[in-house]
């Protein structure tokens, strides 16, 4: 049993032409083929709700829905015959939705000219490539205007021809039962014009297929996924209609040694034991690819962090940068001779004097006196 197209629309039945056609933009927005590729649910849905919107939208078939519901449009019933749907469900779409959702959704002009599909290139660059900024070349195959008949899909030196069945229109009518029904001309699929003479190279589409290859400029301080879109080179549109673009999305490669927070950077950089302890200087790399010097204060702990201001990344369409935070790991000495396992513990035994380990000594102290509660 078909459903309500009230129901189906989620509107009253006194609902206005202005707020029916609200109901119909929002369900269909989210129930179109385009938005839910493989979706067989969603592409019935769609159809109901373009079916039930055909019918209540106009005044007359309204009125007959209402009086006789859905045998109205049944053959036999109550006298109004056949009525077909699906022919104008693209019609409808397109009429309310223009390019909003893309793709098949491209709007004719008269001509029969669409514009053609927007394409995506993955780019992969460096984290140093990020910072500085790059050129990088670029090879894409697609859609291009056909040389010889300048897109037009007619062979050279002929022009299409007025269609015979819609008379230019591009549309054709048909009765059926009490209604004239109007939808998109079958034979020139709505241009009002077709080639009788289409061009061999093209096979009358007006665009062949061809490798290219393009100069992407990257500037400075790009991050993961920025988009960079390059006017125009997208696919050719279909009879001399305007290229579609194309984005080139970045995706920049893990570092080695850097991790990058917007426009910061953070390295960690082991030391050793007796640096850490005792005070000195150490050399960090940056992204530039220099060495900038980091002084280390005596009885430094691992996981201290120092910032070096202006040694990050550049900053987007800036002249400004971030800063590099470098953060210090105390190693423990390894391999030791046995003179060194000497000196370490006449070390050890001195440092118990005078606690030389606060932060140990502190936390023993304090498991304790949490077991000495319990």
């Amino acid at each position: 049993m078909k459903a309500d197209y009230y129901e189906l629309l989620g509107v009253a039945r006194n609902v206005s032409p202005d707020d029916l056609k609200k109901a119909y933009r929002k369900m269909a927005m989210q129930h179109h083929p385009d938005r839910n590729p493989g979706n067989h649910e969603a592409e019935h849905k769609f159809k109901e709700i373009s079916e039930a919107y055909q019918v209540l939208c106009d005044d007359q078939r309204r009125a007959a829905y209402d009086r006789f519901g859905h045998a109205a449009f049944e053959q036999g019933g109550g006298g109004f015959g056949g009525f077909e749907f699906g022919a104008g469900f693209a019609d409808i779409f397109d009429e309310m939705f223009g390019e909003i959702l893309g793709g098949g959704g491209a709007k004719r002009t008269a001509q029969g000219a669409s514009r053609g599909a927007d394409l995506r290139y993955d780019l992969e660059v460096t984290l140093e490539e990020s910072f500085l900024g790059v050129d990088k070349n670029i090879t894409i195959s697609n859609s291009v205007s056909c040389s010889d008949c300048k897109g037009q899909g007619a062979a050279p030196g002929t022009q299409p021809v007025e269609c015979g069945m819609c008379r230019g229109a591009g549309r054709v009518r048909a009765q059926q039962g009490f209604f004239t029904i109007e939808r998109t001309c079958p034979t020139c699929q709505g241009v009002g014009r077709v080639i009788q003479n289409p061009c061999k190279k093209c096979s009358g589409q007006g665009r062949t297929r061809q490798e290219r290859t393009l100069l992407v400029a990257i500037p400075a301080g790009v991050e993961d996924g920025t988009r960079i879109r390059l006017s125009g080179e997208g696919e050719a549109g279909m009879r001399g209609g305007n290229a579609g673009d194309l984005y080139v999305i970045l995706e920049v490669k893990q570092h080695g040694i850097f991790q990058r927070d917007g426009a910061n950077l953070f390295c960690r950089v082991p030391i050793p034991m007796t640096t850490a302890a005792l005070g000195g200087t150490i050399e960090v790399p940056t992204i530039d690819g220099t060495m900038t010097e980091v002084k280390i204060d005596a009885a430094t702990q691992s996981g201290h962090r120092t910032r070096i201001k202006q040694k990050g990344m550049s900053v987007l369409r800036s002249t400004s940068r971030g800063d590099l935070y470098v953060e210090l790991a105390v190693e423990t000495p390894v391999h030791l001779t046995k003179r060194q396992k000497e000196l370490l513990k006449e070390f050890d035994e001195e440092a118990s004097k005078n606690k030389t380990h606060p932060e140990s000594e502190g936390f023993i102290n304090k498991v304790k006196d949490v077991l000495g509660k319990k």
